[in-house]
């Protein structure tokens, strides 16, 4: 495992910050997770919860930090111990998405302004694989990592009020599916007919920070009928188990 230098906040009276490198890159997010998981089953009891982001984590006690540094050097001491943290279960999803200009509503000005066709669009952006890094600002929302190059694209100037729920959409470097009606300021190139966010399950989100994912494009006919089987509750979302 890459060593790495780490710096540590404390980041309010009941949380400690810790960050790696301020990169966007799989082998430190790899670090932040086993670090992550190896924090959440330990036998810490004042531990409440742990948060990651691109290259950080966010621990959260449940009593204030009487004394920080010493709560640092614990915290460094674990981290010297890495070389014995277990790996983690991920997983690989395949996404379903259609393309369609239905959906796509910027398709043609990304193909205009990158001198790309629609369906070398479409074909770079489901040939990737795309790594989950953490989810926010909305729950259920993938931050992916691993966009092809040729489709980075600056975000809107001015966010639309209300995007489709299920909308796929490239913002700079990454992309990413809006799990409920939203405004956005990214580009909608498509929408997934899935559902990414449910608070009746036991894992809201059926994809975690670590898993991988890669969109299958389908047909408006096929977009429907994955429709009304997530509806119906008959959907089997495609994956597979990898290694952590």
């Amino acid at each position: 495992m890459k060593d790495y230098k780490l710096t540590y906040h404390r980041f309010s009276e009941r949380s400690i910050l810790v960050q790696w490198p301020h990169e966007i890159d799989g082998n430190i997010l790899n670090g932040v997770l086993i670090f992550k998981n190896y924090l959440l089953n330990s036998k810490f009891k004042f531990i409440l919860q742990v948060n990651n982001a691109y290259n950080s984590i966010l621990i959260i006690y449940n009593r204030a930090i009487d004394n920080v540094y010493d709560g640092i050097l614990a915290l460094k001491a674990l981290y010297s111990s890495r070389e014995t943290m277990k790996k983690y279960a991920l997983r690989h999803w395949k996404i379903p998405v259609c393309y369609d200009d239905e959906f796509g509503i910027d398709l043609e000005t990304i193909s205009t302004e990158k001198q790309l066709s629609k369906t070398d669009i479409i074909r770079m952006h489901s040939e990737a694989v795309y790594t989950v890094f953490f989810i926010g600002f909305l729950p259920g929302f993938l931050y992916l990592g691993g966009l092809d190059k040729r489709l980075f694209f600056s975000r809107k100037d001015s966010p639309r009020l209300k995007v489709k729920k299920g909308a796929v959409a490239i913002g700079n470097q990454q992309t990413g599916i809006y799990p409920n009606s939203s405004p956005a300021g990214w580009h909608i190139i498509g929408n997934s007919p899935l559902e990414f966010f449910n608070s009746k399950n036991n894992q809201p989100c059926f994809a975690k920070a670590g898993d991988t994912i890669q969109f299958v494009p389908i047909d408006m006919k096929t977009y429907h009928e994955v429709l009304n089987a997530v509806q119906n509750g008959t959907y089997n979302l495609e994956h597979e188990v990898i290694d952590g």
